[in-house]
């Protein structure tokens, strides 16, 4: 929009929640609230929620902290040094419009991505950074590197497998941080994931491809996030694991990359760049 106005609001970085009565967006708010390096400026819904045109804090449940949550993205990210946004695709690609012409750092962590909505990304980080993880907590992130050493390692007779499990309200299968995981295996062999990647099996599937990297989901009760990546050779097994137990790692990992994007040009940016493992 051409006539989009940055509005500059203060000393702290100006932090808006999308999604904000969301699990995340909840434990995002009260993050920032209890934050001495950012301020929350700004709390997104879709139209017509119930919690629209209240008081955050008083729709968490506590006293009012002065931001009403609002349905109006244009006005809301005007007043934003940085979004944080774990919503949904349709969603996603519509704030990194508005992010980029804010010149706002985007916090994306949001899973399910089509290659569209990549594209699309990709062409909002011309104009502002976009730092896009499916998990980003520290320990996952490690994994990730390891994960792409090991499979450097070890020829293609290690089969490998990436196996996930969640709660039972998840959406997408596999999850963001397995798809992280087969593209740092596939990476650790000199090759991308969608030529080895295997689709969920189910019935007579024949052999296995060499080489070839599956996945496989559970979902059920309250499970946070657990990962498994398997390399399996002849007369032994490597598996590399990760379990998160609460969901605070992921709020203060998308913190963290919202000041990390601070000083940061237009481009895409990982949770390794923020971490200093790249």
């Amino acid at each position: 929009m051409s006539d989009f106005q940055k509005i500059d609001t203060g000393e702290l970085p100006g932090i808006v929640v999308t999604g904000a009565s969301g699990r995340m967006g909840q434990m995002l708010v009260r993050l920032i609230q209890d934050s001495d390096q950012a301020r929350l400026v700004g709390a997104l819904e879709r139209a017509g929620h119930d919690w629209v045109g209240r008081d955050i804090g008083e729709a968490l449940g506590g006293q009012a902290v002065g931001v009403t949550v609002s349905d109006d993205p244009v006005t809301v990210i005007a007043r934003a040094q940085a979004v944080i946004d774990f919503t949904a695709p349709a969603a996603t690609v519509a704030f990194a419009e508005l992010t980029a012409q804010a010149r706002a750092v985007h916090v994306v962590g949001t899973t399910g991505l089509s290659d569209d909505d990549l594209a699309s990304l990709s062409a909002a980080a011309r104009h502002a950074p976009i730092i896009r993880a499916g998990n980003m907590s520290l320990g996952v992130n490690l994994l990730v590197g390891l994960t792409r050493k090991v499979a450097a390692a070890l020829g293609e007779d290690w089969d490998i497998e990436v196996v996930e499990a969640h709660h039972r309200m998840k959406v997408d299968a596999p999850s963001g941080t397995a798809l992280m995981l087969g593209e740092a295996a596939a990476e650790g062999r000199c090759a991308t994931l969608a030529d080895l990647r295997t689709p969920a099996r189910e019935g007579i599937t024949g052999a296995r491809e060499p080489g070839s990297i599956g996945f496989a989901a559970i979902r059920g009760g309250d499970v946070v996030g657990e990962h498994d990546v398997i390399f399996a050779g002849q007369g032994e097994r490597l598996i590399l694991r990760h379990v998160a137990t609460d969901r605070a790692i992921f709020a203060r990992g998308a913190l963290r990359a919202a000041l990390w994007g601070q000083d940061k040009g237009p481009g895409e940016y990982d949770m390794a760049d923020v971490l200093g493992l790249g």
